[in-house]
């Protein structure tokens, strides 16, 4: 008898393009209701984005594993992740990644998010309240950024941030009336380049 975690990496990420075996092993095996408000957990596992405290949502399962797959997280790597909303992506990042520095500017989610993940026993994340768009200067750099807000621009502080051979995926607004243009950037001698994945929906990222 399958889980709905495993029908969901089944259904909707197979046959969509996740073919990492880590990524698809990962999240059949992490509860995702646990990350979403008690009265949404019946929604868990549907293809949608869902809505958590604070304005914010918890993206859609395939939209998490394109962009984990994105990254190509190694088991060494220490990760990145800005807005950390419920903790979904940090969790799936935890089992993939040595370390995770998830940077969320709402403390009530933050501190939501750093009980869930610590009932799981993550022990490899560290939640931190702040300004994501500057990064979190005191563990860099990192072998994977992952921005889950749009922003009408790669914010500075994270170029600088990413280690050389790190791979970065964001969300850019590029107008107002399309959608967000998913971009993986990476660092190579010293040089940033990127290519678009596809366009995506994401909450604006604030500063400040």
């Amino acid at each position: 008898m399958s889980t709905p975690a495993q029908r969901m990496v089944a259904e909707q990420l197979l046959p969509h393009g996740v073919t990492d075996q880590r990524v698809l092993k990962v999240m059949s095996e992490i509860p995702r209701e646990e990350f979403v408000l008690p009265k949404l957990r019946r929604h868990a596992y549907e293809d949608r984005a869902l809505a958590i405290d604070c304005g914010q949502t918890i993206s859609q399962p395939l939209v998490v594993a394109l962009m984990t797959q994105a990254v190509a997280p190694k088991p060494d790597d220490v990760a990145l992740e800005v807005g950390a909303g419920s903790g979904y992506q940090a969790a799936v990042l935890s089992r993939l990644c040595r370390k995770v520095i998830t940077v969320e500017r709402e403390s009530a989610l933050a501190e939501h998010a750093a009980a869930t993940l610590s009932r799981f026993g993550l022990t490899n994340v560290e939640v931190a309240v702040g300004d994501g768009s500057l990064g979190w200067p005191p563990e860099a750099p990192y072998q994977i950024i992952l921005v889950a807000a749009a922003a009408s621009g790669v914010p500075p502080a994270l170029i600088e941030q990413l280690a050389e051979g790190g791979r970065m995926v964001i969300p850019v607004a590029v107008s107002h009336t399309e959608p967000q243009d998913l971009r993986l950037y990476k660092k190579e001698g010293g040089e940033v380049t990127y290519r678009s994945l596809f366009p995506v929906l994401f909450v604006p990222l604030l500063t400040g």
